[in-house]
C-alpha cells in the first residue's frame, strides 16, 4: 500500500513538472503581436529625468515605472551621427560591420560625398523630387526587421517612419513593406520609393489628402507656463539660432508666417508639432496596415526627429527643447493607448532609445566658466594642405576632409611616389598640434591594430576599411566642431553623445532598472532573444537577459 502510494505522489510529482515546465515552454516561446522600436533623435539619457517633474503619469514614466530601464546605456564607437546610430540600434552592430559611417561620407571611388540612403537606382512615389529617391542599399548587413520578415517567410510587416528618410529607412531593413518619410517644402506630404512599391497605399493617400499637416502650422507656444520651465535656461540668450523672419530665439512662433521662410512645410521638422505629425502618420499606418493583427508578429519603427532639429538650432539647454519633450511624452502616452486598444494590452513589446546624445553649447558652458570650443575644420584642412604642399611640392595630397577624419589623394601619392605612411606620420604629427585636437589616429592602425577599449577601440568599431579616411582625430571634450557659436552639434566618443536611454516595456518584459554597463549594439540580439529567431548576421552586440520576464 506505502509502496503504490509513493508511486502515485512521483507520478503527480513528474505530472506537474512536465506541465510545469511544458507552461514555462509555451511562454517562452509566445511572441509579441508586434514589435514598437521609438527612437527620438538626439535624446540624451538624462532627458528622462531632467523633465521627469513636467511628464504626464501615461509616457516616459509609464515605460519606467513599468518597463525595465538601462541607465548606464552607451554608443561604443565613433561617430554618433543619425545614421550610424539608427543602423546600429537595428542591425546589433557598429559601423564597422554594417558600413553606414555617417549620414555623408567622402566616397572613394568617385571623389564625391555621398548621402547614406540616397539610391540613383530608384525612383519617387508620392511626389516628383528627388527627396523620394532613397533605399537602404548601403546597409551591409541585415537588421532585426529582416530576420523577422525572414523567419516568418515574409508574413510578418516591417513598416519604417520618420521625418528624416535615413531615421525610416535604415531602422526598417532591406526587406520592409515600406519605409515613409516626411517631404515639406512645398508639398508637405509623406513619400517613399520605388524599392519598396509603385504607389502610395490608399491610407497614406487619405492621409496626405487629408492635410492634416496644415493644423500644425499655427503658432508654437509653450504647453505650460513658461515659467515654469525651470528645468531649461532663460529663454532670451545668445546661444540659440532660431528662425528666419523672427528677431529673437523665444517664444512664440507663428509657423504660418515663418513657413516661407523656413523651408515651407520643413518648419515642422524644426518644432515640438513635429512630434506630433510623426504620432499621427505612425496611428494611421497602425490601423491602414492592421499591425498587430496577424498571426505573424510585426515590426513597426518610429523615430522622432524633431528633437535633433530642435536640439541643433537651440541647444541643450533651452526652454524650446524642454516643451519638445513635455509634448513627446503626450505622444508617446497617445501611443500606447491606442496600442492597448488596438494591439491589445501586453501583447506588444516596446523599445525606446535614441541615435546619439548632444553637447552642450560651447558658448554656454563659456559664459559660466566652463572649458568649451569650436573648432575650426576649414581652417585647419588649409593650413594642412599648405603645410603638405611646401614639405613635399605637390598641392593636392589631401582629397577630403570631414567626419573628423582625412583621406589621402592614393593617386596623386602612388604618382609622386609617396609612401603612405609616411604621410600618415606627417599628417598625423600636424593635426595633432593643432589646438583643441586631443588624439590623432590612422588607418594602418585601425587595420593592423586590436582595440577593446578607450577611444581606439570606438574608432575602431566605426571604422570599415573601404568607406573610412586615412587619419581620424578626436576633439577635447566640450568642441565641437562648427565656427558657428549657437546652437549645438553631436558625433564624438564624448559621454555626452554616447550616453543615450534604453527602456523595454510590454509583452515578455519584467519590471526593473540596472546601471551596468550596456552597448547600443545589445538592442537587437535582444529583441532576437524574445521573439526566438536569428540575430542580425553582423551582430556583435548580447542579449539583455536583465529584462526578460
Amino acid at each position: 500500500m506505502k509502496i503504490k502510494t509513493l508511486t502515485l505522489v512521483v507520478i503527480l510529482f513528474l505530472q506537474n513538472s512536465l506541465y510545469a515546465q511544458n507552461n514555462s515552454i509555451d511562454k517562452q516561446q509566445e511572441k509579441p503581436k508586434l514589435v514598437i522600436g521609438i527612437v527620438v533623435d538626439q535624446m540624451r539619457a538624462d532627458y528622462v529625468y531632467r523633465y521627469w517633474n513636467k511628464y504626464g503619469n501615461n509616457g516616459f514614466k509609464k515605460l519606467v515605472n513599468q518597463g525595465f530601464i538601462f541607465k548606464n546605456n552607451h554608443y561604443n564607437y565613433i561617430p554618433t551621427y543619425t545614421a550610424p546610430g539608427h543602423a546600429s540600434i537595428f542591425t546589433g552592430t557598429s559601423p564597422m560591420n554594417h558600413g553606414i559611417i555617417a549620414n555623408e561620407w567622402f566616397d572613394k571611388q568617385t571623389a564625391e560625398t555621398i548621402y547614406c540612403v540616397s539610391d540613383p537606382g530608384v525612383s519617387p512615389v508620392g511626389t516628383t523630387s528627388k527627396a523620394g529617391a532613397m533605399s537602404p542599399h548601403r546597409l551591409k548587413s541585415t537588421t532585426i526587421t529582416d530576420e523577422n520578415r525572414l523567419s516568418s517567410q515574409f508574413r510578418g510587416k516591417t513598416i519604417g517612419i520618420a521625418l528624416k528618410d535615413r531615421s525610416a529607412i535604415l531602422p526598417a531593413g532591406h526587406t520592409a513593406n515600406a519605409a515613409y518619410w516626411f517631404h515639406g517644402e512645398n508639398e508637405g506630404k509623406w513619400i517613399t520609393s520605388s524599392y519598396y512599391m509603385q504607389k502610395l497605399p490608399k491610407w497614406v493617400t487619405k492621409f496626405n489628402n487629408s492635410r492634416k499637416v496644415d493644423e500644425y502650422l499655427k503658432v508654437w507656444d509653450t504647453y505650460y507656463d513658461i515659467e515654469s520651465y525651470t528645468e531649461s535656461g532663460p529663454d532670451i540668450n545668445n546661444f540659440e539660432k532660431g528662425f528666419k523672419g523672427k528677431e529673437t530665439a523665444s517664444f512664440p512662433y507663428d509657423l504660418k508666417a515663418l513657413k516661407a521662410k523656413n523651408g515651407g512645410y520643413d518648419i515642422l521638422k524644426s518644432v515640438a508639432y513635429g512630434g506630433d505629425l510623426t504620432t499621427d502618420f505612425a496611428i494611421a499606418a497602425i490601423d491602414g496596415e492592421k499591425l498587430g493583427q496577424g498571426e505573424n508578429t510585426d515590426f513597426l519603427t518610429i523615430s522622432y526627429s524633431n528633437t535633433d532639429y530642435i536640439g541643433h538650432n537651440f541647444g541643450v539647454n533651452s526652454k524650446e527643447l524642454q516643451d519638445a519633450y513635455i509634448r513627446l511624452d503626450l505622444n508617446i502616452a497617445t501611443l500606447i493607448d491606442h496600442l492597448d486598444k488596438q494591439v491589445g494590452k501586453g501583447k506588444y513589446t516596446l523599445f525606446l532609445t535614441s541615435d546619439h546624445g548632444a553637447a552642450e553649447v560651447p558658448s554656454y558652458l563659456e559664459s559660466v566658466k566652463i572649458p568649451a570650443y569650436n573648432f575650426n575644420t576649414g581652417a585647419m584642412r588649409n593650413a594642412l594642405k599648405t603645410y603638405l604642399e611646401e614639405k613635399y611640392g605637390i598641392a593636392n595630397l589631401i582629397s577630403n576632409v570631414s567626419n573628423n577624419q582625412i583621406f589621402f589623394n592614393h593617386s596623386a601619392l602612388r604618382n609622386a611616389k609617396i609612401n603612405a605612411k609616411d604621410l600618415e606620420r606627417d599628417v598625423a604629427e600636424f593635426v595633432l598640434a593643432t589646438d583643441m585636437v586631443d588624439k590623432v589616429y590612422v588607418r594602418s592602425q585601425m587595420l593592423n591594430g586590436y582595440y577593446n577599449s578607450g577611444i581606439a577601440s570606438m574608432l575602431q568599431n566605426g571604422y570599415d576599411h573601404n568607406r573610412s579616411g586615412d587619419v581620424l582625430y578626436i576633439l577635447e571634450p566640450g568642441t565641437i566642431p562648427t565656427v558657428v557659436k549657437k546652437g549645438t552639434t553631436h558625433g564624438s566618443g564624448h559621454t555626452y553623445d554616447t550616453h543615450v536611454p534604453l527602456i523595454f516595456y510590454g509583452h515578455g518584459v519584467k519590471h526593473g532598472s540596472t546601471s551596468e554597463y550596456t552597448s547600443i549594439v545589445d538592442i537587437a540580439p535582444t529583441v532576437s532573444n524574445l521573439l526566438n529567431i536569428p540575430n542580425p548576421n553582423g551582430v556583435s552586440g548580447q542579449p539583455l537577459f536583465q529584462l526578460l520576464d
